[in-house]
């Protein structure tokens, strides 16, 4: 599966922005859909992810100001961001693997397929 993320952009902080993810292929739905970002320096670290049944977790630094949400029809992923703070910062990577559950959906390890990144940057 090719991933491509957009919506990346400039914002100010408290702000609202929505990226999104869309996936080639005809089996879209059987995947479970991740949300990364990485800052510049950092490591690429978690920030949501939406199973196949619609659950979904987060990261706590963005549990209240962000939603994952998907549509299987259009074969995309979305995230949306907001009461953004300078912190979220950083290129937004979204991902596609065959399955996790619990903590494994938080890692990169159980993500087999990437897009190339869109960056999201809060000024203060």
């Amino acid at each position: 599966v090719q991933l491509q993320a957009s919506g990346g952009g400039l914002v100010q902080a408290g702000g609202s922005l929505s990226v999104s993810c869309a996936a080639s292929g005809r089996t879209f739905s059987s995947y479970v859909m991740g949300w990364f970002r990485q800052a510049p320096g950092k490591e690429r670290e978690f920030v949501a992810a939406i199973r196949r049944n619609g659950g979904s977790d987060y990261a706590d630094s963005v549990k209240g100001r962000f939603t994952i949400s998907r549509d299987n029809a259009k074969n995309t992923v979305y995230l949306q961001m907001n009461t953004l703070k300078f912190e979220d910062t950083a290129v937004y990577y979204c991902a596609a693997g065959t399955y996790c559950s619990g903590y494994g959906c938080t890692i990169t390890a159980s993500y087999a397929y990437w897009g190339q990144g869109t960056l999201v940057t809060v000024s203060s």
